[in-house]
Order: structure tokens, then sequence, then C-alpha cells
């Protein structure tokens, strides 16, 4: 009986964190384009500088979520 409501548990656990990184990593890449588009609005002579800064940054939170996500659907499975 517990070992079945553990594995509901980790279930509903890991689908949660899974969404949740999915959801966190689709806010933090927006809030990153909306700085990067209002610095190249303000400085539009930095914008190449800019534009790479945020796709490295970017390419660190998508990183960082994938993860989450894998541990999350870890969670579920084992």
């Amino acid at each position: 009986m517990h070992v079945i409501l553990l594995d509901a548990l980790a279930n509903a656990g890991g689908a949660v964190g899974a969404g949740l990184a999915a959801v966190g990593a689709g806010i933090g890449i927006g809030q990153i384009g909306k700085g990067a588009l209002e610095s190249i609005a303000r400085q539009p002579e930095a914008s190449n500088d800019i534009r790479a800064n945020m796709i490295l940054t970017a390419a660190l939170v998508e990183g960082a979520s994938l993860f989450a996500i894998i541990v999350g659907f870890l969670a579920m499975v084992l």
C-alpha cells in the first residue's frame, strides 16, 4: 500500500517539477530577450555584443532547464 502511494507521489512530483522547470525557462528566456531588446534600443551600436551575450545566456538557461526536466522525468521513471 505504502509503496504504491510513494510511487504515485514520485510521479506527481516529477511531473510538477518538469513542468515548473519548463515554465521557469520560458519566463527566464523571455526576460533575457526583453532586456536585450531594451539594451539594443538604448545603444544600437552595441547590438552585436548584446546579441552574442543574449544567445550565450539563453543557452545556459536552456541547459539548466533541460537538466531539471530530465531529473523530473527520472523521478517519474525510477
